[in-house]
């Protein structure tokens, strides 16, 4: 097969495409070829900076093709099965940018007729999004069809993939969506996507405008960018509200004011995708496979998601892109 390996890192040059043989499952795992491989933030920089145990590794932490083979104590149903992947390289080497990956049978998800390419996009970003909308003292454990029904989200940065995942998930749920974004264009994906309201921070007071749709303030806001934002955010929440950050963008730490977040019981939340308690990822798995097999999540630009397709030996050119903050999905492609 063809898989796509870095024996050090660094930059793009590092992404090496090499013939391997075909992996066999081990005792509770799957094999599964690969479609497309989803590229998000985080293979680029664990391509730069995370340790190589192993001594290698194929990048891709999200994927979606079909079930080839099954491991020792795997129901031999699943052969054949379309299916999503979640956290294939996380702490281990077998990513999905290759034409086949083993990744235990925990981490496949039943794509049902969903697209590849949606299914390629589901791991990190809506994950991390579905925690982001769960995560608050008022929000609620779980996403369905009216579970945020009563409820305002703001979502800082809504053209990214963590925001549009977002948007989509809180629309499904039927929030009421806010979004904030930094230029026109974005501002149809943001909508695309779902939001009720969009604000171009670039030519909007955000705290303004979001008051003009929620005096009461936000139930929620996921966050970008919490060293721009942590002061319009403290004055944006609703009792009993929640800032969930899950990057960093625009500055490493964040000042926040003592006393104007005891009155309401405010929350500040921190977010990674990798470490979330162990129900809360379950759930949110289940969750995100609901969505996608009710059409409550879409990919592509009339979804505000634009998809941005490479072939594997373009791969390094795939995460050059994404380490250049390209607006959309990108992905990899097995087969072209």
């Amino acid at each position: 097969m063809k898989a796509i390996v870095y024996e050090r890192t660094g930059d793009p040059t590092v992404l090496q495409l090499v013939d391997r043989p075909v992996p066999e499952p081990g005792a509770g795992e799957v094999l599964v070829r690969i479609a497309f491989s989803g590229v998000n933030p985080t293979d680029w920089k664990a391509r730069r900076q995370w340790p190589l145990p192993d001594g290698w590794q194929t990048p891709g932490q999200d994927g979606a093709g079909v079930v080839e083979a099954v491991g020792a104590g795997v129901d031999q149903d699943l052969i054949g099965e379309r299916v999503w992947l979640w956290e294939a390289a996380w702490q281990r080497p077998w990513g999905t940018a290759a034409e086949y990956t083993v990744i235990p049978v925990r981490q496949v998800v039943r794509l049902g007729d969903a697209s590849f390419e949606l299914g390629a996009c589901l791991g990190i970003p809506f994950l991390t999004a579905h925690r982001c909308l769960t995560a608050g003292e008022y929000l609620p454990d779980s996403l369905r069809p009216g579970a945020l029904s009563d409820h305002t989200v703001l979502v800082q940065g809504g053209a990214g993939a963590v925001g549009n995942a977002a948007i989509q998930l809180a629309a499904w749920a039927e929030a009421c969506v806010i979004a904030t974004v930094s230029s026109p264009e974005k501002a149809q994906l943001a909508a695309a996507a779902g939001a009720s309201f969009v604000i171009n921070y670039r030519e909007q007071d955000v705290l303004t405008e979001v008051r003009k749709v929620a005096p009461d303030g936000v139930h929620g806001i996921v966050e970008v960018s919490a060293a721009r934002n942590a002061a319009t955010d403290v004055q944006l929440l609703h009792p009993g509200g929640v800032v969930c950050v899950y990057a960093d963008d625009g500055g490493a730490e964040v000042t926040l004011p003592i006393r104007p977040l005891m009155a309401p019981n405010a929350r500040w939340q921190f977010v990674l995708v990798y470490t979330l308690p162990k129900a809360a990822k379950a759930q949110a798995v289940v969750d995100v496979a609901a969505a996608a097999a009710q059409g409550g999540i879409r990919v592509g630009e009339d979804a505000g998601l634009p998809l941005h397709r490479y072939p594997l030996s373009a791969t390094a050119a795939a995460h050059q892109a994404v380490e250049d903050a390209a607006v959309g999905k990108v992905l990899i492609s097995t087969s072209e």
